[in-house]
């Protein structure tokens, strides 16, 4: 006698037998906001263009991939990290070329502090998808977690070529954490600051 399968689960293998299609090629867009946010003026004119790039990432493959996607973000902004995980873990079954999939699962573990998995992800999404700047600090911020110092500013110092305007850019200012200059001197007395 079999136990019946519960609903996430027999959601989960009708999407794993149904094949995804591939994700619309967004790289043409995208690159032209890269080119204009490396020209920005000023963080609010980058952060714009980030949103517009976003937009690009998180357009899933069809309507089936979208919704699961929808829902495992809306349950990780609700703290809902193990559910979060399981929409995941069942959109990268369905659509395991579409890179951001393992973008926000790898963000969610991230989130539980499980920079192991997060890297395993964010290099998935970054040999998937290889300027998604998210991807690229996401590298970044896991390996800065592991403490990979080394590898954590080589990854920043990627993703900020990218876009200069990242809000992790300050981790990489002189004295930072991932800077690879040292802190600036502090002034003399009687100097101006």
């Amino acid at each position: 006698m079999s136990l019946p399968l519960s609903t996430a689960s027999a959601v989960h293998q009708a999407a794993a037998q149904e094949v995804c299609p591939p994700s619309q090629d967004h790289s043409e867009a995208l690159e032209v906001l890269i080119t204009q946010v490396q020209r920005a003026p000023d963080e609010s004119a980058a952060r714009h263009l980030s949103n517009q790039m976003w937009e690009f990432w998180a357009d899933a493959p069809d309507d089936q991939a979208q919704a699961i996607l929808d829902r495992g973000m809306t349950r990780r902004s609700s703290y809902d990290f193990l559910g979060a995980l399981e929409d995941f873990d069942q959109l990268i079954a369905y659509c395991p070329h579409y890179a951001e999939g393992y973008n926000q699962r790898a963000f969610v573990h991230y989130l539980r502090q499980d920079y192991e998995a997060a890297l395993k992800d964010l290099d998935q999404a970054v040999a998937l998808s290889p300027r998604h700047v998210a991807a690229l600090s996401g590298r970044a911020l896991a390996l800065y977690g592991l403490n990979r110092l080394g590898e954590a500013r080589l990854a920043l110092g990627e993703a900020l070529t990218l876009n200069p305007w990242l809000p992790e850019r300050g981790l990489a200012t002189p004295g930072g954490p991932l800077s690879s200059q040292p802190p600036a001197s502090p002034p003399s007395p009687g100097q101006d600051l």
